[in-house]
């Protein structure tokens, strides 16, 4: 088994020296996974720096005391992959990062599609946001990933035409075929560049959305014979694009 992710602020002036993590994550790794002397583990900014080490000693209940080696940066993956991601019923948000985190996806944008029943307002939807981001650490951390997820701030429908139209390529994922769409699967990709793939609510996305984002450059596309919830079209359709992109491979 890999060993352990763990996140910190910082990893500058670190590498080949003795550091010291504390706190909740020093907590977690001391009183939950009860490392101990010569354990191996991986400390991570999140955003692509990391470096291995071998627990030195487990102080207290939360201070765990590590011999790190050389500090590493790994390069954002080609070509980047964009899910937005329409507002899912009770936790299913968290869900949806959490397996698209895990499968490797590289930026969330939460949308508050016409048809969407959840809205986030106010204090409520800075709460949800929070809970989206933390999965994403989480979930980062679980995998094994040492660059999380960026999710972004909630966009709206004209925001996400812009972003659509930026794109090298753009996919709204939608499961009429008497709309005339084509199979993702099947879909001409590029090999650099942003990737953003649309994954509407429950209800399905709006005519008013499909004719925006087709303007924006964006084609309808589907996944299969069968149609995936919210929740699950996005993680689908991201391994499906990682393996046709070669970076599963």
């Amino acid at each position: 088994m890999t060993a352990p992710v763990f996140v910190v602020e910082s990893l500058e002036r670190a590498g080949g020296a003795e550091f010291v993590l504390d706190g909740s994550e020093g907590r977690h790794a001391v009183s939950v996974k009860r490392l101990r002397a010569g354990e191996d583990v991986v400390l991570t900014d999140g955003h692509g720096r990391w470096a291995e080490g071998v627990v030195k000693a487990a102080e207290g209940k939360d201070r765990l005391v590590v011999e790190l080696g050389a500090v590493a940066e790994e390069a954002p993956e080609r070509p980047r992959i964009n899910v937005v991601q329409a507002l899912p019923k009770g936790d299913r948000g968290e869900l949806a990062v959490e397996t698209m985190t895990e499968t490797g996806v590289d930026a969330i944008v939460p949308w508050a599609a016409a048809r969407c029943i959840t809205q986030w307002k106010g204090e409520r939807g800075a709460k949800a946001l929070g809970k989206w981001r933390a999965t994403a650490r989480e979930a980062g951390k679980q995998s094994r990933r040492v660059r999380f997820p960026e999710v972004a701030d909630a966009a709206t429908t004209k925001q996400v035409a812009a972003l659509l139209a930026a794109a090298d390529f753009a996919a709204v994922l939608h499961e009429d075929r008497d709309y005339g769409s084509e199979a993702l699967a099947t879909a001409d990709l590029p090999a650099e560049g942003e990737i953003v793939l649309v994954v509407g609510p429950e209800g399905g996305v709006s005519p008013e959305e499909l004719a925006l984002f087709e303007e924006a450059g964006a084609k309808a596309y589907r996944l299969g014979r069968t149609v995936l919830r919210t929740s699950t079209a996005g993680t689908a359709a991201t391994a499906l694009l990682l393996g046709r992109t070669g970076r599963w491979s």
